[in-house]
């Protein structure tokens, strides 16, 4: 199956086509966040590389959160566009559960975590096995020092993955009672190609029109619509748009 995985969630833009499990064109791109001005035009460049054409493309894979609001945009948006106009298969996959794939060890629990500023993260915790990163704690917009707590539960070794870990190893080395483990260099970073080779095993998508990003968060409009009507909840925000 020819496969366009795209993932733009936080700094790290990646982009890669494959088919099956031969990876044909793939970019990693880390220095930059403007990837609204260069997703599009890296995914045209991959697949004329790849020497295929849109149209040969048979399913596109997006990372769709949680992370960045307009990083997130950029993927689910071209993955939009591109199922439709090209009438192929969408595939929507956690970011987090992206950056789990990069350890392959079985069995191990891992935590991919992103920097939501301010002593928040992103995070979740995985268990590999052979057929993908499983759930076991939820994927949560938490506080640093709540996250610790929770993750107290476990008598086993974790893995933190994600090329924000350096800012919090040590936090989490401090106040856990078991292993925690860092992976190596490229590693933290998301895998377009391990993205692309996972979505072509996941079901797609009922609906495409339906498909949104993955905020994990409520955004500013959001919140400030629900700090000027406290009680309402979201729904009264969503009838005021």
């Amino acid at each position: 199956m020819k496969t366009l995985a795209i993932d733009t969630s936080n700094q790290p833009l990646t982009v890669a086509v494959v088919d099956g499990d031969r990876v044909l064109a793939t970019t990693t791109i880390t220095t930059q966040r403007k990837h609204a001005a260069y997703a599009m035009e890296i995914v045209e460049r991959l697949v004329k590389l790849a020497k295929l054409t849109p149209a040969d493309l048979e399913r596109v894979v997006i990372a769709n959160g949680p992370g960045s609001y307009t990083g997130l945009r950029v993927a689910v948006t071209i993955g939009k566009v591109l199922a439709t106009t090209l009438g192929i298969e969408l595939v929507t996959v956690s970011s987090l559960q992206t950056l789990a794939l990069n350890v392959t060890a079985e069995q191990h629990l891992v935590v991919p975590l992103f920097d939501a500023r301010n002593e928040i993260l992103f995070t979740a915790v995985y268990r590999t096995s052979p057929t993908g990163p499983k759930l076991v704690v939820p994927e949560q917009h938490v506080a640093l020092a709540d996250w610790l707590q929770q993750l107290q539960q476990f008598t086993e070794p974790l893995t933190l993955v994600g090329s924000d870990v350096p800012k919090f190893v040590a936090q989490f080395q401090e106040h856990l009672n078991v292993p925690v483990r860092t992976v190596a260099g490229i590693n933290n970073l998301p895998q377009a190609s391990q993205l692309a080779m996972f979505g072509e095993q996941q079901p797609p998508v009922a609906d495409v029109d339906q498909v949104v990003p993955n905020y994990l968060r409520m955004t500013q409009a959001e919140a400030e619509w629900q700090h000027k009507h406290p009680g309402e909840g979201s729904t009264g925000y969503v009838e005021q748009v």
